[in-house]
């Protein structure tokens, strides 16, 4: 049986498209091929050479060049071609000879890597290079000796064919070439030449597609720099020379059609709404019903049909529902169908709200496409994000005339000329997006963002300048999405931007009354976050240097614009006399924080780390070095609301006299007003819903970058009182909710247990995997206790037998990155002499590629922290065993815990020990992705023996196959199943 999602069969164009693709763009795109077999492009295809190499790994420092190939290009012909292997001098991983079919004894009298490229830099002869990913290709060319012969220009057409088709969900070049008809990919490098080759001429085509007048823009834009693609744009421009763009044309003739038609509140209809029958649901999961038609090989689940009835009935019955679903029940397209049916019976909008964008995205990209062809009369929907996920229109063209940010970019050991080039790229990307996409976010673009600032093409909340932009409302990408979701069947959002919404009292998001809340176990904490106050230092100094002075920064230029106006002329006094506060606030806030760094001393444990979290509880609050932190808080707080007034009164006078007035001045002042807020309720200390800390580093280096922070303490009231009122059905899902069976704790957390009981009920699915035989549960007995001095060398020895057994596929997931880096220390090169590399989740580095370099490398193991605990997926046998060295108990010296137990004795087991048991259950759901997969998780602290809360853990895993050994017994058992498995 498939997995549901699943499909057979060769790509198309129509596979790749990102959902909602205009149908001019898709069946523009659907000509390309046929264009690219007729057309001229003159230079741009003349000698010019297609090139791709493979390698035996990733990693620049550590792997070689196993095989070179390159086609040189004339018209649309290939006229020669250039293939050779390559000695790496190295074997070559097993993972990566099952890839690419290149094997030891196929290299082992092949040119080294000098000969090879010396070769390569005569057939080239100088002319410019393609490759798909060009800077993989050039580095490993280059880094050999002579490389730097081969050409001085190379182009990326994974960026080009990012500007060039914008509207493909995929660039990878295998997917291209199999939906557009070129030659297939094979992860060898003359297939993936001849695939290249083929793409060329579509992508040529495809750029001359885009608006008049646009390619001439973007070849003209910052010509000071140095831009691979200057030139093809350049000569495409010359087509259509003069033509003047404009992209509030173009986004006009793109949106201006569509009709926008806001749906009724669901409160306010005369009429009751009307709820999806019982019957009407279950035939819908029948042989002959919707979702049948959405995948071959269709099976009915009866957990999935069990919880399409749990929320039809809550929203027939206006309650509340927790659903715990396990892996494989198929919870998304359980709750979309009686939310659409529900939506699309009494034309409202219905909402669901997801932890991660990843799965907001793919609600949006398979899902819901997928629901919307299989019901009849479609569905139709909106995916909401934040401010920094869309791209202000009115920034990016002021990012292609104005200066480059380059004071804001993190340059990560790349020249400015590469990352001035990025943002090129950025802008040019973003351009072609706009012109072919109603709606959508920079998610989807593939932007280098460790280049690129996103200040660079995107504006907060009070940065829009709304009604005097010219894209308002309906050409803007996101209030245009956000005035579409007011007139669509289902919005999907993420919980950080619902959770705003509940804080804005609902003036953000359409009044949708009936969500579903996917990921619920994270839903508590987010709301921590998004409803947290701070004051930071870091932030403090940006806004005072924005704000400037007479002389410089916002407050200077907008003394300019009141010299200009004659009626703006009383400004120019508040503007003065900001200025003087403002300076005078900066003082102050610089004393608020030096006496803020002074609670250092106050600070308790923090394992040697230099960054501690210090509780502001009563007893810290009654020292002497609190006392000087509250008198220069409020000092501050005087200081910022003065400032403040005068700006604010110089913001009205500006507002009425002058048109189109940058809102920089408004939202420094709202920025004054956050900050002054936060301030007042941290160093008053009044207001009991919240529970204060200060974050202080005893490291020099980190001086400057104090916070404090101010969490509400109790997530379900809030939700109670603000939320649930508001709304007529809520339905919570997660695989992750109970704990030994019992809701208790989730309700408490959600505020569930505040409601009537006739309100809410909760209800727990079986997966559909068969996880007892599919999953193994092993626990370490006698290791010592993870406090003791000798657990970290135990832990060793055992992760050496696991991996060791398993023969890598391992991941181990830390709570503490110092015990990571220990161990991590210790086992690397002696596992690597047992042919078993392990990587690390290192300080810095990117989560995603990471992730992807686990995923793609089937016998890695890793070494990983928080961020992999949940929400990774890695199906098959890229994955087989995930070890937990220590229960991930939150640290007691954590502001949040001591604030917990200061008011309830019982604290560590109505918040920390169940906290502990959902993350456990999180980690465990790594293991298991498909019907198909099979794993051992093996817990290797003993504490699951040796105390009474240990069953607890052991009976809220999804396998009942729990075996308990000695730690020397592990490596034996895991050799046994491995033969067996």
């Amino acid at each position: 049986m498939l997995e549901q999602g699943q499909s057979n069969g060769r790509k198309t164009i129509a596979d790749i498209l990102l959902p909602e693709t205009p149908e001019s763009v898709a069946a523009a795109y659907g000509r390309l091929a046929g264009r690219a077999k007729v057309e001229d492009f003159g230079l741009l295809e003349e000698d010019v050479v297609v090139l791709d190499t493979e390698t035996t790994g990733l990693s620049f420092a550590d792997c070689q060049l196993t095989e070179i190939a390159a086609a040189r290009l004339r018209g649309r012909e290939v006229v020669e071609t250039f293939r050779t292997f390559v000695n790496p001098g190295m074997p070559i991983p097993k993972n990566i000879a099952a890839l690419t079919h290149i094997t030891d004894a196929d290299v082992a009298d092949a040119p080294t890597p000098e000969e090879a490229v010396a070769s390569l830099a005569e057939f080239v002869g100088g002319a410019p290079v393609l490759a798909h990913n060009a800077t993989f290709d050039r580095t490993f060319v280059e880094r050999v000796s002579g490389g730097r012969e081969v050409s001085d220009m190379w182009v990326d057409t994974l960026a080009l064919s990012r500007i060039a088709l914008p509207r493909l969900m995929t660039h990878k070049l295998q997917d291209m070439a199999e939906a557009f008809g070129c030659d297939s990919v094979t992860h060898r490098a003359m297939d993936d030449v001849e695939a290249l080759a083929g793409m060329w001429r579509i992508i040529l085509c495809a750029l001359t597609d885009l608006p008049a007048g646009l390619l001439e823009v973007l070849a003209n834009m910052h010509p000071e720099v140095e831009w691979a693609y200057r030139p093809i744009l350049s000569h495409l421009a010359l087509a259509n020379p003069g033509v003047p763009f404009s992209l509030v044309g173009a986004r006009r003739d793109l949106v201006g059609a569509l009709k926008v038609s806001m749906r009724p509140d669901v409160d306010e209809k005369p009429t009751s709404a009307i709820a999806p029958s019982r019957d009407e649901v279950s035939q819908a999961f029948g042989p002959d019903g919707a979702i049948a038609s959405m995948y071959e090989g269709y099976e009915a689940r009866s957990s999935q049909v069990e919880m399409a009835e749990e929320v039809r009935s809550a929203l027939e019955s206006k309650t509340l529902r927790s659903i715990e679903a396990g892996t494989g029940v198929g919870k998304s397209v359980a709750y979309l169908l009686p939310l659409a049916l529900y939506a699309k019976k009494n034309n409202v909008t219905c909402g669901v709200a997801t932890k991660s964008n990843a799965l907001t995205d793919q609600l949006v990209s398979h899902e819901l496409p997928a629901l919307s062809g299989a019901l009849p009369g479609g569905v139709s929907y909106t995916c909401l994000k934040g401010y920094d996920h869309y791209p202000c229109l009115r920034r990016l063209g002021r990012a292609a005339s104005g200066d480059l940010p380059m004071g804001e970019a993190r340059q990560n050991g790349r020249s400015d000329a590469t990352v001035a080039a990025d943002m090129l790229t950025a802008i040019a990307v973003t351009y072609a997006y706009a012109c072919q996409s109603v709606e959508g976010d920079l998610d989807a673009l593939g932007i280098r963002w460790g280049s690129v600032p996103k200040s660079m093409l995107t504006v907060s909340s009070g940065e829009c300048q709304r009604s005097r932009c010219p894209y308002y409302p309906n050409l803007c990408m996101l209030h245009g999405a956000r005035r579409r979701a007011a007139s669509a069947d289902l919005v999907v959002t993420n919980h950080s931007l619902l959770l705003r919404n509940v804080e804005a009292d609902g003036k953000i998001l359409p009044p949708v009354r009936n969500w579903v809340i996917d990921e619920a176990h994270s839903f508590e904490n987010e709301a921590r976050r998004q409803w947290a106050l701070e004051v930071s230092a870091e932030r403090a100094r940006a806004l005072f240097e924005s704000l400037g002075g007479t002389k410089s920064g916002v407050i200077a230029s907008f003394s300019a614009l009141a010299a200009g106006s004659e009626a703006a002329m009383p400004a120019m006094g508040l503007l003065a006399k900001g200025a003087s506060s403002i300076q005078r606030a900066s003082v102050a806030s610089a004393d608020f924080f030096d006496a803020v760094r002074g609670l250092i001393r106050l600070a308790r444990g923090g394992n040697g780390y230099d960054t501690v979290n210090v509780w502001l509880g009563e007893e810290n609050r009654s020292t002497d070095e609190w006392a000087a932190v509250s008198e220069a808080g409020l000092t501050l707080i005087d200081r910022l609301d003065a400032a403040r007034h005068d700006l604010e009164g110089a913001q009205r006078v500006c507002s009425a006299a002058i048109e189109n007035l940058p809102g920089d001045l408004a939202e420094a002042c709202r920025q004054l007003e956050e900050m002054s807020k936060a301030c007042r309720v941290i160093v008053e200390g009044k207001d009991d819903s919240y529970v204060c800390s200060a974050e202080v580093s005893r490291a020099k280096r980190r001086q400057g970058f104090e916070r404090l922070v101010a969490e509400k303490l109790d997530v379900g009231e809030e939700l109670a009182d603000r939320w649930y009122p508001e709304m007529r059905s809520v339905t919570f899902c997660s695989a992750t909710m109970s704990v030994d069976g019992d809701f208790s704790h989730f309700e408490e957390s959600m505020g569930l247990n505040r409601l009537p009981a006739a309100r809410h009920r909760e209800i727990a699915l079986p997966s559909c995997y068969d996880f007892d035989k599919n999953m193994s549960v092993i626990v370490a007995r006698d290791l010592p206790d993870p406090r003791d001095s000798g657990y970290l060398v135990a832990l060793e020895n055992l992760l050496y037998d696991v991996h060791v057994a398993m023969g890598g596929s391992v991941l181990t997931l830390f709570t503490n990155r110092r015990e990571m880096e220990q161990v991590y220390a210790a086992l690397s090169d002696k596992l690597a002499t047992a042919g078993i590399e392990v990587a690390m989740q290192e300080r810095g580095s990117s989560t995603r590629r990471l992730r992807e370099k686990f995923v793609s490398e089937k016998s890695l193991s890793l070494m990983a922290l928080k961020s992999f605990w949940e929400g990774f997926d890695a199906a098959g046998d890229t994955l087989r065993c995930v070890v937990i060295p220590k229960l991930p108990f939150s640290s007691p010296a954590e502001p949040l815990s001591q604030e917990r137990s200061s008011r309830d004795r019982q604290a560590w087991r109505r918040w920390s020990l169940p906290e502990a048991v959902i993350s456990l259950k999180q980690a465990a759901g790594r293991l298991i992705r498909t019907s198909t997969d099979t794993g051992v998780l093996v817990l290797a602290d003993s504490r699951i023996t040796t105390k009474g809360y240990g069953k607890t853990f052991v009976r809220s895993l999804p396998s009942a196959n729990v075996s308990v050994l000695g730690a020397d017994m592990v490596g034996r058992y895991l050799e046994s199943w491995r033969e067996s498995h």
